[in-house]
C-alpha cells in the first residue's frame, strides 16, 4: 500500500478515535489525547498511542478505560470510515512526551544529564 495512502488512513482513524473520545463520559478519559495511530500495511490492526496528563496511575487508569471502551471505539471507526474492515486496535501509552520533556531538560542544565 502507498505510503500517502497509509498516511491519511492513520490520521483519519486518529481523527475518528480522538472524537470518539470527547463523547464518551469516562472521567478517565477526559485528559486523553490520540497522538498517534499505526496501522498494519494490511489493515488489521492499529496500535493507537496516546498521553495522558497525570502520573503512573492517570496512564493505567487511562488505559483499563480504553480498554474498556475498546467496542465502541471500533463500532466509530466501523460507522465513520468505508474500510473494507476495521482494524483490531491496540493501545499503547507515547512516551515522546516525556523524552522531550527530558531532553528539554538537559539542554537547559546540561548538568542534570550527568546526574
Amino acid at each position: 500500500m502507498a505510503v500517502s495512502r497509509m498516511r491519511r488512513v492513520n490520521e483519519v482513524l486518529r481523527e475518528v478515535i480522538g472524537d470518539e473520545l470527547t463523547s464518551l463520559s469516562d472521567p478517565r478519559l477526559n485528559m486523553v489525547t490520540i497522538t498517534a495511530v499505526d496501522t498494519s500495511p494490511d489493515l488489521r490492526s492499529a496500535r493507537v498511542y496516546f498521553t495522558v496528563l497525570g502520573g503512573d496511575d492517570a496512564r493505567d487508569d487511562a488505559l483499563e478505560a480504553l480498554a474498556k471502551a475498546h467496542g465502541v471505539i471500533q463500532r466509530a471507526i466501523g460507522a465513520e470510515t468505508r474500510m473494507k474492515r476495521t482494524p483490531t486496535l491496540r493501545f499503547e501509552y507515547d512516551e515522546a512526551v516525556e523524552r522531550g520533556l527530558r531532553i528539554s531538560a538537559i539542554l537547559d542544565d546540561p548538568e542534570e544529564g550527568q546526574r
